[in-house]
């Protein structure tokens, strides 16, 4: 595999991202050369910048301004695109930019709880009032759809009827912490 810079967008705090990031820090052949979020504010920003990660905000306008977004991906030779609790739709200027080399990670068992609305607390309420048994993570690659790209990976969680909303979420998130970064490097093995 030749060496691959990778872009991660947030919206967020930015959990997922930083444990991206610290989990590519020892990878020679990976590097986290950009973090991008649409909202000034995102904790994820700060986070980044502790780990020496370059940062950009793009807010909506300029993330569907192909002249901005292109050059931006282009200065920091952005081979590979990570969504990590990125609201945005993504234009389709990007999608064709980087056709499965951007994937999303979406906390539910796609493809139950996703597409429009669907996001953080969202899916968890709906999840609980389903009374499902069961949630997840789903890695998938970004298409024009909505949550609707092919699917990578699933990990999967039981719930019990006593779960709040709160213990559905945390549950998930565990899933993504001991998943998704592995997923990532598995992804770029294969691409690259």
């Amino acid at each position: 595999m030749r060496k691959v810079n990778i872009a991660i967008f947030v919206s967020g705090s930015g959990s997922n991202c930083e444990n991206l990031i610290r989990y590519f820090s020892t990878n020679e052949q990976v590097c986290c050369a950009l973090v991008v979020s649409n909202k000034p504010d995102a904790y994820a920003l700060e986070r980044a910048r502790r780990l020496g990660v370059p940062t950009a905000v793009t807010p909506k306008a300029e993330l569907n301004d192909p002249r901005l977004m292109l050059p931006l991906m282009q200065q920091y030779a952005i081979d590979f695109i990570v969504l990590a609790g990125f609201l945005p739709l993504i234009p389709d200027f990007l999608i064709e930019a980087y056709p499965r080399r951007m994937v999303n990670l979406h906390p539910a068992l796609l493809p139950k709880y996703g597409g429009k609305g669907m996001w953080g607390h969202h899916v968890h309420e709906a999840v609980k009032a389903a009374g499902e048994t069961e949630t997840g993570m789903t890695v998938h690659y970004v298409s024009s759809v909505c949550d609707g790209g092919e699917i990578i990976a699933q990990f999967r969680t039981p719930l019990s009827p006593s779960d709040s909303v709160d213990d559905i979420a945390e549950k998930e998130h565990l899933l993504e912490m001991q998943h998704f970064p592995q997923v990532v490097e598995q992804v770029l093995s294969q691409t690259f």
